[in-house]
């Protein structure tokens, strides 16, 4: 599998990187969150916009990115417009989202994009080809929060997500049973051994899919989503505890091979 740089982070390599979602609904309440980033263990900051009580003033977004790109002192952004029907906190049509995540990427400020993949596929190529051109790396995403759905159908849609164009294919699923997070464990597997050239992400969501979280490198699943303030989806750990599992698991299955990580 390749790997994907971003700034100093690696992904794809190792131990998955830890991203820390921001969601505030004031400019203040962002860059306060993006100051505390030096104090904790995150690899990659994610700008959840839709939490943003302006979201839709594409000029404040901007002025929002050019102080929170210097708070953040160097840790790549991940830009987030989540629509309501994948766990968002606001309604918003297609043409406004491609307009937001357009506008956000042009900017300059940003190092990676999340763009849901189902929301028609031309929308998607569109604002893939104008992330690409600024340089911003896409993680096309898909959040079910009804099932999860069989192996077979979540390996569809990560691979519909590469044909698309996407750098990094994500899923995220809601278990309904501890086979259902197997299910989820077994598909990311089949893909990154088979079917994927680079990075992909994958998550069993709520209290049920919390080891799925932490079995990335094993599994084959190159970023995972810490909590500081307030948790942007069903099942994220406490950043500091993620780090420290993770690490943990690490130097237990490698120890054996000469393999002990060192910080």
């Amino acid at each position: 599998m390749n790997t994907i740089k971003v700034k100093n982070v690696i992904l794809g390599d190792g131990i998955p990187k830890i991203c820390v979602p921001i969601a505030a609904r004031t400019k203040k309440e962002i860059i306060d969150e993006a100051l505390n980033f030096k104090n904790i263990n995150a690899d990659v900051a994610e700008w959840r916009v839709d939490w943003f009580d302006d979201a839709f003033d594409i000029e404040k977004v901007k002025d929002v990115l050019k102080d929170l790109t210097v708070a953040l002192n160097n840790i790549p952004l991940l830009f987030t417009f989540r629509t309501l029907k994948e766990g968002g906190e606001k309604p918003i049509d297609i043409e406004t989202y491609a307009v937001i995540n357009k506008a956000a990427a042009a900017t300059g400020l940003i190092d990676l994009l999340d763009v849901e993949a189902f929301i028609g596929d031309k929308v998607v190529k569109d604002i893939i080809k104008t992330a690409h051109i600024a340089g911003v790396k896409v993680v096309a995403s898909n959040h079910d929060f009804e099932k999860t759905p069989p192996k077979k159908d979540i390996i569809y849609r990560l691979r519909k997500m590469q044909d698309l164009g996407a750098d990094i294919p994500k899923i995220a699923v809601m278990p309904k049973c501890k086979l259902d997070v197997l299910e989820l464990l077994e598909a990311t597997v089949i893909m990154s051994e088979k079917y994927t050239d680079r990075p992909i992400i994958t998550i069993s969501m709520s209290k049920i899919g919390t080891i799925s979280r932490l079995l990335g490198e094993e599994f084959g699943s190159a970023l995972t989503f810490g909590a500081v303030n307030k948790a942007s989806a069903p099942g994220q750990i406490d950043v500091e505890d993620l780090h420290s599992i993770l690490h943990l698991l690490h130097n237990s299955i490698h120890k054996s091979k000469g393999e002990l990580y060192a910080e």
